[in-house]
């Protein structure tokens, strides 16, 4: 057995444990390190979440945090488990659906740093609950910002700490009760090594002079808001662009509304209920009867027989649907790069070269190209560059999309320059939708 991953139960463990209350008491031993994870319960009362929040306040220094969501599973993407952990005061394990309001904690802890891994993950889902940090830490935004050439938890704590952690649990059913006692030691583990994550990589940003950086990308994580819902939802369906007529369109808008509707009533992940690939099949043959709807075998799902009647019901309701969709939705969004050659040519030539050159910036700043400048950033002033085309007029430009300042003063010029050289010879080769 590979001692670094070794979990074993706490024999000098003798307390008795709270009925009804999950609990572990378990010793990791992690590259010749013992962590004593300590006795961890699920904390799924007023009290019990009050009671934690006085001793989490009476910790010291930044606070670590994760959250475990039922994606997959459930229809929401709210938080079903919410780990805490500061130095002196220890791990909490909370039940967000059982506790409801998490207001207290946030008004306790809201002037302290919070410590997330991808923390635009979970930041919607604590908001939920009203845990709205105002000064965060992400250790995996972090983690590419120093040029780490991996940056998940597992691989930046084994990297940075010496430390091995086993990832075993990260897809499961999380909205499962009572949680199973492993899963507590995984969700635990999550948040107990954060802080010291966090103190190496201060020191690594202070290292590389990149402390101003970190911290303009993390108040941007922070004012990012929520995508807007889109017009048009349903043409997010896997497949659905080998459809070719607006009837068939119809098919798959309404198939796709009714799962969503029945999903969201039972909270259940849409997909489990019918597959995108069986909507788009029932789209396809545009079935004539109930009876060709039934015996559509690409027409498969745990509910395709079950829910029958509501999928027909559907498909008569797009039959004689007067408001067909169109072919192609009206978008704003850039056509693929792979495209540009053939529709814009300047503007290919013009990223081509742009991004050849950022990818220069980039590797002496030993921080990815994506992290450098959002793509789609540079793709918007290679297709309509600003004019004058200057290093002034690219910066206005790309501060108006919402590019961060040092982001603009790495790049600006060095776009300007990019589309202004003379690219008659030896251009680079067509890019891909990178």
């Amino acid at each position: 057995m590979d001692s670094r991953d070794t979990q074993i139960e706490d024999p000098s463990d003798t307390s008795a444990p709270t009925p009804g209350t999950p609990q572990v008491k378990t010793r990791t031993i992690t590259e010749g390190r013992a962590i004593d994870l300590g006795t961890h319960r699920v904390i799924d009362t007023r009290d019990g979440y009050l009671a934690a929040t006085r001793l989490l306040a009476a910790g010291t220094g930044p606070i670590g945090i994760d959250a475990e969501r039922a994606s997959g599973f459930t229809y929401s993407q709210r938080a079903y488990l919410i780990q805490v952990y500061r130095r002196d005061a220890g791990t909490f394990l909370f039940d967000p659906p059982q506790i409801g309001d998490f207001s207290e904690l946030n008004d306790a802890l809201a002037d302290q740093v919070w410590i997330l891994h991808a923390a635009s993950q979970d930041l919607a889902c604590l908001r939920e609950v009203g845990i709205d940090p105002q000064r965060i830490f992400d250790t995996e935004l972090g983690a590419r910002l120093l040029g780490l050439p991996r940056v998940g938890l597992g691989t930046v704590v084994e990297e940075l700490l010496s430390i091995h952690l086993k990832k075993e649990h990260s897809a499961a059913n999380w909205s499962t009760r009572p949680l199973p006692e492993p899963w507590l030691v995984y969700a635990a583990l999550d948040v107990e090594l954060l802080p010291d994550l966090y103190d190496r990589m201060v020191e690594m940003f202070t290292e590389a002079r990149k402390t101003g950086i970190a911290e303009q990308e993390f108040r941007a994580v922070l004012a990012k808001e929520a995508k807007p819902a889109r017009a048009e939802p349903w043409r997010r369906l896997s497949g659905v662009h080998a459809l070719r007529g607006v009837r068939n369109l119809a098919v798959a808008r309404e198939l796709w509304t009714a799962r969503d509707d029945h999903a969201r009533d039972i909270d259940v992940s849409p997909g489990r209920l019918i597959p995108d690939a069986a909507i788009i099949a029932a789209a396809k043959l545009n079935p004539a009867t109930r009876q060709a709807l039934s015996t559509l075998r690409e027409f498969t799902g745990r509910a395709s027989r079950s829910q029958l009647d509501r999928w027909w019901a559907a498909i008569q309701a797009a039959q004689s649907s007067t408001e067909l969709p169109q072919l192609k939705p009206v978008s704003d969004t850039l056509p693929p790069p792979r495209a540009w050659a053939e529709r814009n040519p300047e503007a290919d030539v013009r990223y081509r070269f742009a991004r050849l050159a950022l990818a220069e910036v980039g590797d002496a700043l030993s921080i990815p190209l994506e992290n450098l400048l959002t793509p789609d950033y540079l793709r918007r002033v290679a297709w309509t560059p600003p004019e004058p085309t200057d290093a002034t007029s690219i910066a206005l430009a790309l501060a108006d999309l919402g590019a961060r300042q040092w982001q603009i003063d790495a790049t600006a010029q060095v776009i300007a320059e990019a589309f202004v050289e003379d690219h008659q010879v030896d251009e680079p080769g067509p890019e891909t939708d990178s």
